[in-house]
């Protein structure tokens, strides 16, 4: 059998190891000036393993049995084509094709799956959860060709790569990545002497906006401790206009010592934390990765959006209510909502009243048997209403009580004050136009290829599902979009230049190293031994063409010194 390339002779053994059910090896690989002459491809179990660990010690299984399987592959110089020269097809062991697909060499992650793997890492997917999804996605295990520890290494390998070493400078890396994109990006470090990080703080662009709005009131939590370096992590959380929590700032530390903290909030004093505000650019937008999590940002976009297309209807009829529905977010209003409806269970009794300020007591029917007592003030010139309960100071929303009394004084509208802007729907807050400083995953040119053209071939194959005919002509198209593509790969393999002039990041990228050889000791063709050959060639050429040289004058001088004798003899 001939091959147009080595690769696929090498190929076809290796489908035809997987059907006959075991796997191969390159046994041996012979050059010639760095040409590849002819290839040695055996079963893999072709040698007997000898190890040094004696037998009755050793424990790990090896698959070494002097299998004779293998093919030989030789060059064909005069049509450059590759031919199998000799074939031995028996084995030393039984082969079995319905296990073939567990042998490693038959068991391939492609790139849609890899990419799968990679996104699914990124969300915090588990890789157990991942390999169930394959596994569902095709109806069952057998018709996978790779196992679940594949899934496993692929993460250990590619994705988690950055080595403990590095991770240091991974994060210093990323913190001058997110400065660039937007120079309002906050970050401090305090390192210890051998150039450790002892202390770290920062806080992107939307955070220092957010804290604008809500940083009245903000917590400071160190509950959790980082499992690799027992680094403290802490986080300054706030609260947003619809009562959820919105991440301020973060913050690692080695440990929980005074002076630690004395850092970390100066780290926060507001002139260093605000400078540089006007210089703010609102050109920047980046992704989820492993250091932040955007859930939070999201979270108040879903909420924002609910909030502009859906009303909450009031639960009473009472004016005030619908005050607070026009202007308050949902989830605030679902606050007073319960205040109102808890309002039916207030018994308002007046106390004392003068100049138009009344003292009140509200009885809260807690049940039954429990009846709780508050004191409401209310100023009608002020239009000032407060309660013993503080529940408007603490949460900044009206308690039942005040309501009960408000109520009671046929109050139609309460005062602005009480309508706070911290919970308004209507509010444009700067911070909602800006995106969380999240890094871009850090693909390599092929894998960002693959996802562009996975994401434009989605609509085709939509619109080619509807019929059977639209199906096969996609099928049609698929095949000889693929003949082509492997015509052009054939017609550009070969020796190529990179330039200075038109080199790039992504062509760089693409340069492989040489074949690595195996040698030992000093190489049969050392580096310059070429050189030297033409050099002692090109010598002994000369050597040669001298000699003959002085031969030949030495010739026509005996000659002429014998005419010359003749000459003389007969002139006697």
């Amino acid at each position: 059998m001939t091959f147009t390339t080595l690769e696929d002779a090498g190929k076809f053994y290796r489908n035809y190891a997987k059907v006959a059910g075991f796997s191969t090896r390159v046994r041996s690989t012979n050059r010639k000036e760095n040409e590849i002459k002819n290839q040695l491809i055996t079963c893999s179990r072709e040698e007997q393993w000898k190890s040094k660990i004696s037998p009755t010690e050793k424990t790990n299984p090896t698959a070494g049995l002097n299998c004779p399987a293998r093919i030989y592959i030789h060059t064909l110089k005069d049509v450059g084509a590759w031919i199998i020269s000799k074939v031995v097809l028996d084995h030393s062991h039984p082969c079995c094709p319905s296990k073939a697909e567990m042998l490693k060499q038959h068991r391939e992650l492609s790139m849609s799956i890899r990419r799968t793997i990679e996104n699914n890492e990124e969300a915090g997917i588990r890789p157990s959860k991942t390999y169930q999804s394959f596994v569902a996605a095709v109806g069952g295990r057998r018709e996978l060709n790779f196992i679940e520890k594949d899934v496993r290494n692929y993460i250990s390998r590619e994705v988690r790569n950055v080595s403990e070493q590095e991770d240091a400078k991974e994060f210093g890396k990323y913190f001058l990545r997110m400065k660039e994109k937007n120079q309002n990006f906050f970050f401090e470090l305090e390192l210890e002497e051998d150039q450790s990080i002892k202390l770290a703080f920062w806080a992107d662009a939307r955070s220092r906006a957010a804290f604008e709005y809500f940083g009245d009131v903000i917590s400071f939590d160190t509950t959790y401790n980082t499992n690799r370096y027992n680094l403290v992590c802490g986080s300054f959380v706030g609260v947003n206009h619809h009562g959820q929590s919105i991440l301020l700032g973060c913050s690692l530390m080695k440990n929980e010592e005074i002076e630690s903290f004395k850092w970390l909030f100066q780290c926060w004093s507001k002139d260093s934390f605000d400078r540089n505000w006007n210089d703010f650019l609102l050109n920047f937008g980046l992704v989820d990765n492993k250091w932040l999590s955007g859930s939070r940002e999201q979270a108040e976009r879903e909420s924002d959006a609910a909030d502009f297309h859906t009303v909450i209807p009031c639960a009473t009829k009472f004016s005030i209510e619908a005050q607070f529905q026009d202007v308050y977010t949902h989830q605030k209003f679902r606050e007073v909502q319960a205040q109102f409806r808890e309002k039916a269970n207030c018994i308002t009794r007046l106390m004392n009243s003068a100049l138009g300020y009344s003292v009140y007591e509200v009885g809260e029917q807690v049940s039954s048997s429990i009846l709780n007592k508050f004191v409401v003030t209310y100023d009608s010139v002020a239009a000032e209403v407060k309660c013993q309960c503080l529940l408007f100071e603490s949460r900044g929303i009206l308690c039942r009580h005040t309501l009960s009394v408000l109520s009671f004084e046929q109050v139609s509208q309460v005062s602005p004050r009480y309508i706070l802007e911290r919970w308004s729907k209507k509010v444009k807050r700067r911070h909602t136009h800006i995106k969380s400083s999240h890094d871009e995953p850090l693909m390599e040119p092929r894998s960002k290829r693959f996802d562009q053209l996975v994401f434009r071939s989605q609509n085709i194959c939509k619109f080619a599902s509807e019929s059977e005919e639209l199906t096969a002509f996609l099928h049609r198209a698929y095949d000889n979009v693929m003949a082509e593509m492997e015509s052009l790969k054939a017609k550009r393999k070969g020796t190529s230049s990179l330039s200075h002039e038109d080199a790039n990041l992504e062509s760089v990228n693409e340069l492989q190293s040489p074949p690595r050889i195996r040698t030992r000791g000093r190489p049969k063709n050392r580096l310059g031994s070429k050189l030297d050959k033409q050099i002692a060639n090109a010598t002994k050429k000369k050597k040669t063409k001298v000699l003959s040289e002085v031969k030949v004058m030495f010739f026509k001088f005996v000659v002429i010194e014998f005419i010359f004798l003749i000459n003389s003899l007969a002139n006697m």
